[in-house]
């Protein structure tokens, strides 16, 4: 069995379960900002700001450790993030937060390691675009579209319609603006997120060759 160094993977996991606890916090909160007239509450969650970061650490521990240790990462982030989001948020959204991060980063995990023999950028940016979609979609449709109520109540404000991404005509439940927006910003954050990536390759240590 291969063994990985405690007190490396210990920081990585605990950094993943503050940024999913926190994420799964904030996403119930709208943006409440009004800038020239434009309600960011009805495109923005606080959530949207905060989660890219889960790729942030998945990826320098798939560069560093290799894809099985990324993958110890996800699986003990996803269980202690579960039980401090049934805390932290309402059951319906621990639920959606947590198949999504799953899914989400396991599939950052795999595109990553397919990537990781490109320019330094390609890799962390490709995967957690691609993740950040799948998450995104699994996320929003499970914590709020109608159709998933047995999962708990719905929230009678992202359902209620208004102006897709309180800009066009054309009206949409609030929950699809609120995911469009969030996907913007992840993405946003996500590009941002190279720059921490890339400095931090230097400090990290040989980045592990081998498929796992």
């Amino acid at each position: 069995m291969r063994s990985f160094p405690l007190v490396p993977m210990a920081g990585f996991i605990a950094a993943m379960c503050a940024v999913v606890a926190a994420s799964n916090h904030l996403v119930q909160f709208p943006v409440q900002v009004t800038v020239g007239g434009y309600d960011f509450a009805d495109l923005l969650t606080w959530g949207a700001f905060t989660y890219p970061v889960a790729f942030l650490v998945t990826d320098l521990t798939n560069r560093r450790f290799g894809p099985s240790a990324a993958r110890i990462v996800v699986f003990a982030g996803f269980a202690l993030a579960v039980l401090l989001s049934v805390v932290l948020a309402t059951p319906r959204i621990a639920i959606a937060s947590g198949t999504a991060f799953l899914a989400a980063q396991l599939l950052d995990v795999a595109v990553f390691n397919r990537l990781r023999e490109r320019q330094w950028w390609q890799a962390p940016l490709i995967s957690s675009v691609l993740g950040s979609v799948l998450d995104t979609f699994i996320f929003f449709t499970l914590a709020f579209a109608p159709a998933f109520a047995m999962l708990g109540a719905n929230d009678a404000f992202a359902i209620e319609t208004s102006a897709l991404l309180g800009l066009f005509a054309t009206e949409a439940p609030r929950w699809v603006s609120w995911a469009l927006g969030d996907l913007g910003v992840k993405l946003l954050v996500g590009l941002a997120m190279l720059v921490p990536y890339g400095l931090l390759l230097s400090v990290s240590g040989p980045r592990r060759l081998a498929a796992d």
